[in-house]
Parts: structure tokens; sequence; C-alpha cells
């Protein structure tokens, strides 16, 4: 589908898709609980609601006109608090190792580094590039599939090497976007400030 340029972007806060992302946000917790409680079915249930919500936010966004700054800021933010959920709910149970968590948090880490430095040097956040996206996409993907498995026993000979396969694939174009990253932040803030690009530049997704 193309990109409608027209779109305004507001600050409205209380607009239907920020509700619904607000709710999301809050299941995280709910999630996290009944994950590590080994309540997986109905964990799985709550990820399925919030897929729902996350689906229906961006639809309504777009037809309602009601695409704002914090409904951009927050979605990103649900996926994220989802996979680190399910990451340290997984890695309580033994059911991943913490070393992947160090690795996925690890980046997340270090991409806020970034935008503090750019921030220091009055550039906006750089663009979320495709790999990210990828990255993002594999692992927010991967965790449910290995919790298909412990949920549904006679479906972990399927779910989990499909789902370990979407984990280190994730896992990997994570920090290679993360590597693309740092090379981009040293690059801008290494341009003289006289014809360095508008903050506008670094803020475009």
């Amino acid at each position: 589908m193309a990109r409608d340029w027209n779109i305004q972007v507001s600050s409205r806060v209380f607009t239907v898709p920020n509700i619904l992302s607000f709710f999301r946000l809050a299941l995280v917790p709910v999630f996290l609980v009944l994950v590590i409680a080994g309540n997986d079915i109905a964990a799985l249930i709550v990820l399925v609601v919030s897929s729902v919500t996350d689906f229906l936010d961006g639809v309504l966004a777009r037809r309602l006109n009601q695409v704002s700054r914090l409904g951009q800021l927050l979605d990103p933010a649900a996926d994220r608090l989802f996979i680190f959920a399910t990451l340290v709910g997984l890695a309580v149970r033994e059911i991943v190792p913490w070393w992947l968590v160090a690795i996925i948090v690890g980046r997340d880490v270090v991409l806020l580094a970034l935008g503090i430095t750019l921030a220091n040097f009055g550039y906006g956040p750089l663009p979320v590039h495709h790999l990210g996206k990828i990255a993002t996409f594999c692992l927010f993907y991967a965790l449910p599939i290995l919790m298909i498995g412990q949920a549904f026993p006679s479906a972990a000979f399927v779910s989990a090497p499909i789902g370990w396969a979407f984990a280190i694939w994730g896992a990997f174009l994570y920090w290679w976007a993360g590597a693309i990253y740092i090379v981009e932040t040293v690059r801008v803030i290494r341009i003289p400030p006289a014809t360095g690009a508008s903050e506008s530049d670094t803020v475009v997704r």
C-alpha cells in the first residue's frame, strides 16, 4: 500500500488508537506474571489480544485521522516491552538462556546511549532501518512460537525449531541493525554544524 503523505501527526493524547496502546501496555505485567507462573495458554491468549489491539490501533489511527506523536512512541514501546517480558519470563523458567536476554537488552541499551548522544548534538533519533524492523518482527514471533511448545507439548517438535530459528536470526539482525545505527550516529555527529543536517533529517521514519 502506498504511504499517505497527507496524514497529519497531532499532539493529542486521548485518542482511540492511544487508548488501545495504553491497554496493550497494561497487559504487559499481566502477561509477564502468567508466563512466570507457567500459565502458558492464558499468556498466549493475552498475547493474541495484544496483537489484535496492535493491528487495530494502526488501522484506526489512519481511518479516524488520529495519528499522534504519542502513538508513534507507544506502539513500538509496547512491542519491545512484550519481547522483554517474554524473554524474562522464559529465562526465569530456564526455557531460554539468560545470554539471549543480555544480547537483546544490551542492544537496546546501546540504542538508548546513541539517542542520548544524538540529542546532545542537537539531533533527533535516527530513521528506523529495515533490518531493525525485520529483527523486531523475528523476535516478536519467535518467543510466542516457543511458548506454544510449552502450552501444547505435542507441538513442541515443530514449534521449538521454528521458534529458535526466528530467535537466533532476530538476535543476529538486531545487532546488525545496531551496528548500522552506531556507524550512522558517528557519521552524523562528525558533520560540521554549519553543514549539518537539520533535526528533521533524523526523525523521518
